[in-house]
């Protein structure tokens, strides 16, 4: 087959096959392009998922009527004339591709009055057909409708989704665009119903408004703040608390230089930061602005525009993972703070219940022996809890975030009272948190501090768990153990950390080989140093029916309020929870 020119037409339609894959793809051209002209409302109309209409309005500098006709040819725009400014893009579109393949594949009309100018233009396409310019009437500003998405191309028109999917689509689009410019108000009409109405947030906050505008009012409370900064490198934004994690990353929004992206390395750098607090399956939430110098990052990496290419990634990355770390550390205990654990479902229940009698939880009170737990024997602690105790002032200053220690229940939780109420407290989870940081801490510090047994204590372990830890021991001597093998399922500690000690340290060291080699690719921390330093702290932490004193208890409700991240456990798991008086008193119906 010969060589040839293809046909105009064609090459519109394959271009086209390019930017437009959908109805969202069209109104994302649209609107960037409405936001690109200084728009400052834009209101979006579609009609069945927007393959019969679709409408962009806004109020921006408009297009003369001289350019119009321009302005459907392919690889014309107003926004880059030279490689100088490819190279430093600092507006949503560049490439001049959208309208004439918008107007390949459907029936295209733009109208347009542009400040200054003394009445509005209009031109159309069909399919590929332009029309002459011919006068309008507009408003400053403009418009453009497409109709009839892919009625010349039945095969593409194939792979359009039903009305609500592509719906769904364009709605979830919009949202991303309304929070990436809080100073613009966006408007979404399918038919006669408003999907989203975002006016321009008049308060003292303008972009926690937009939030609570778009993603709804409750999430903001379970937000942190974060705004860091590097040189020319700036992240600000919004992240979720480890608590108010979710199931899918359906609430997760980039923006690089104000433009909405989805990039593999921004979100792995975010995943890191929440390593250690998040549980494994679930999924942060998120919404963050990364400015940066237009020439370090290359937005023309992808027909979408989607994806993003910077000069530097390493650094980038770290960062943003370092960022996301240092604002995720201020998750501990402290006045007037979120509690880790909402008790709300739990009172809601009680309250539509009437407060009656309830049937106990699966699992805890009726599950545990009848029997007394047995003595507390500092000998048996693997913290030294009453060390700890020592090294405490006689009494905690002023009002400490969980008050004071007043009772164990169950051998699970340490009930305490505070200024606001009732605090409970996991006292595994929290334990598990204070010496896993501890262990971090003790690490960066250099060698820790370790114990050199008078005779090896040997463990039993399996022949291939054994050959696991002799391949990779640099963790366990970071951690502060001198190991070797004396038989093929003989594993010698010759030397322990200090934070060990008493009879368990065979048993933990066992339950950390059997727990590394269960969870091994499948565990919340990334880092392997990380990992085996969390699975020696949740073994090292105090157990279940562990009998704890009153000072001791005291001692870790102190150490949670001066340790990072002591919201969540290694895991994830919340550590704490406070019913105020209000909501006792909303449990017992007092005052009614």
């Amino acid at each position: 087959m010969p060589i040839r020119i293809l046909p105009s037409e064609l090459i519109d339609q394959i271009a086209a096959g390019e930017v437009i894959e959908r109805p969202a793809s069209v109104i994302k051209e649209l609107v960037e392009n409405s936001l690109d002209a200084g728009a400052h409302r834009i209101e979006v109309d579609i009609e069945r998922g927007g393959v019969a209409l679709m409408r962009v309005r806004d109020d921006g500098c408009g297009i003369s009527a001289d350019d119009l006709p321009i302005a459907i040819c392919r690889h014309a725009t107003s926004k880059i004339a030279s490689l100088d400014d490819l190279a430093a893009i600092t507006t949503l579109g560049f490439r001049g591709e959208a309208l004439p393949s918008i107007g390949s594949v459907s029936r295209l009309r733009v109208v347009s009055h542009p400040i200054g100018a003394e009445r509005a233009a209009e031109i159309a396409v069909d399919a590929g057909a332009v029309s002459p310019v011919r006068p309008a009437a507009h408003p400053f500003g403009t418009s453009i409708e497409v109709r009839d998405l892919f009625f010349n191309i039945p095969a593409r028109r194939k792979f359009v989704r039903s009305a609500p999917t592509e719906t769904g689509h364009i709605a979830r689009l919009l949202e991303r665009l309304a929070l990436s410019r809080p100073d613009v108000s966006f408007r979404l009409r399918s038919g006669e119903r408003v999907l989203l109405d975002a006016p321009v947030p008049a308060g003292e906050r303008p972009g926690e408004e937009r939030l609570a505008q778009v993603l709804g009012k409750e999430l903001i409370a379970s937000l942190i703040a974060v705004d860091q900064a590097s040189g020319s490198v700036q992240l600000t934004g919004w992240i979720g608390l480890p608590t108010a994690s979710r199931a899918q990353p359906d609430q997760q929004f980039w923006f690089v230089n104000g433009r909405s992206v989805r990039d593999k390395l921004l979100a792995s750098a975010v995943r890191l930061g929440y390593r250690d607090v998040l549980y494994h399956g679930r999924h942060a939430a998120y919404v963050l602005h990364l400015s940066l110098d237009p020439r370090q990052v290359d937005v023309n990496a992808h027909p979408a525009k989607l994806e993003v290419r910077f000069r530097d990634g390493h650094q980038i990355h770290e960062f943003i993972f370092r960022a996301i770390e240092r604002a995720l550390a201020g998750t501990r205990p402290e006045a007037g703070a979120t509690p880790a654990a909402s008790a709300q479902p739990v009172l809601a229940g009680a309250v539509a219940r009437g407060a009656g009698p309830t049937q106990p939880w699966p699992g805890t009170a009726q599950a545990l022996p009848l029997r007394t737990p047995h003595a507390y024997e500092s000998s048996r602690d693997p913290w030294l809890l009453a060390q700890a105790v020592n090294e405490l002032p006689s009494a905690a200053p002023g009002h400490p975030p969980l008050g004071v220690a007043l009772a164990q229940l169950h051998g699970i939780y340490i009930l305490a009272q505070s200024e606001e109420g009732l605090i409970l407290v996991d006292m595994h989870a929290a334990h598990e948190r204070v010496l896993y940081e501890r262990l971090k801490a003790d690490r960066g510090a250099g060698p820790p501090a370790s114990q050199l047994l008078l005779e090896p204590l040997i463990v039993t372990v399996k022949a291939h768990e054994l050959d696991a830890v002799l391949e990779n021991p640099a963790p366990w001597e970071r951690a502060g153990f001198e190991i070797d093998s004396v038989g093929p399922t003989s594993l010698a500690l010759r030397r322990v950390p200090a934070l060990l000690s008493g009879e368990r340290v065979a048993d933990i060291v066992k339950s950390v080989i059997e727990d590394l080699a269960r969870e091994d690719g499948l565990h919340h921390l990334d880092a392997a140093a990380d990992r085996f330093l969390g699975t020696l702290a949740c073994r090292t932490a105090v157990h279940a029916r562990r009998r704890l004193t009153l000072p001791e208890m005291d001692a870790l409700l102190r150490q949670m309020e001066a340790t990072d991240r002591a919201n969540q456990c290694n895991h994830g798991r919340p550590t704490w929870t406070r019913l105020t008086l209000a909501e006792l008193d909303q449990l017992f119906l007092r005052g009614r």
